[in-house]
């Protein structure tokens, strides 16, 4: 009996479905129509529609990674929004580090997020059509990575407001911690110190000091074997805070694939919220962290 079912457990997971790029991205399309609609209900004018000119079209080989990420970054937005109405909040889900993710667990946000969005339409009892699922084909990971970023942005438009530096700062110290469980797990002596604030950094200067962060960890990416990822078309000469946040989730994301790599297992805990941060101090946490990862010259696999 105990064989029979061992068997009948494998062929299920032979036989699992995998979900396509082209699927997930029908349902974010469910979601950008949901949240179009929101808009709509509440007279909010928008300026990102879909063939507007303002819509950012990264051409990057993003990976599955990058596209979970967008999706954590949706669900941090909907709890500014629920915020916004007077409801709680939940906590983002997160992820084990892995080497590759596997696509199926970006469906599996959409499907969070839709969730999230009915769960705020009863709460305030919004009565809405019910969105119709279109078919796609030959869709890759960065189509599903620039329908997530538009709808990232109707959802500031929703908030009335970008998201702030204060969120942005709580990312960066999800970043200080995941880079210290690496440094011990490592048995590297962390004598770093922040550098002195600079009160006159801007959102270009964070962006800068996290796009030189992601260089860094590219080339531990590149001495560990692991597919790499090229982020200098995130590059802004003029960043905004919303870029601050989208660089800071996608450091997040690539530091995922170092912590698997050399065996840390804790999953990156959420965001503490703070108010009333400011560019220099995402900007000197985000410089302290490049001197931390800078400490790391070799990895060594996890159980090796």
């Amino acid at each position: 009996m105990k064989i029979f079912i061992f068997i009948l457990l494998i062929s299920l997971s032979l036989f699992a479905k995998e979900m396509t790029s082209s699927e997930v991205y029908g349902q974010v399309m469910l979601i950008e129509e949901e949240v179009e609609f929101l808009l709509d209900h509440y007279k909010v004018v928008h300026h990102h529609n879909k063939n507007s000119e303002n819509i950012t079209h990264i051409t990057a080989e993003l990976r599955p990674r990058n596209v979970w990420q967008k999706t954590y970054e949706i669900m941090i937005k909907i709890n500014i929004l629920r915020n916004r109405f007077g409801l709680e909040t939940n906590e983002p889900v997160n992820t084990s580090p892995v080497l590759n993710l596997n696509p199926n667990m970006v469906y599996g946000q959409t499907q969070r997020i839709l969730t999230e969005l009915s769960i705020f339409k009863m709460r305030e009892d919004i009565v809405s059509p019910v969105f119709k699922k279109q078919e796609f084909k030959n869709k890759v990971p960065l189509d599903v990575f620039n329908a997530l970023y538009h709808v990232s942005v109707l959802l500031d438009e929703l908030n009335g407001a970008e998201i702030s530096l204060s969120f942005s700062y709580g990312e960066t110290l999800r970043i200080y911690d995941d880079i210290t469980s690496v440094l011990q797990h490592l048995n590297i002596e962390d004598n770093t110190i922040p550098e002195i604030k600079n009160p006159s950094a801007t959102p270009t200067d964070a962006l800068n000091n996290s796009i030189l962060l992601l260089e860094k960890i590219k080339q531990l990416q590149i001495l560990a074997g692991i597919a790499v990822v090229d982020f200098s078309q995130f590059k802004k000469a003029e960043a905004k805070e919303r870029d601050v946040f989208e660089i800071s989730e996608m450091v997040l994301a690539e530091l995922q694939t170092i912590k698997a790599f050399v065996g840390v297992k804790t999953i990156t805990h959420a965001a503490t919220q703070y108010e009333g941060k400011t560019a220099a101090e995402v900007n000197q946490l985000m410089s302290w962290n490049l001197r931390k990862l800078n400490l790391i010259q070799s990895l060594k696999r996890g159980g090796e």
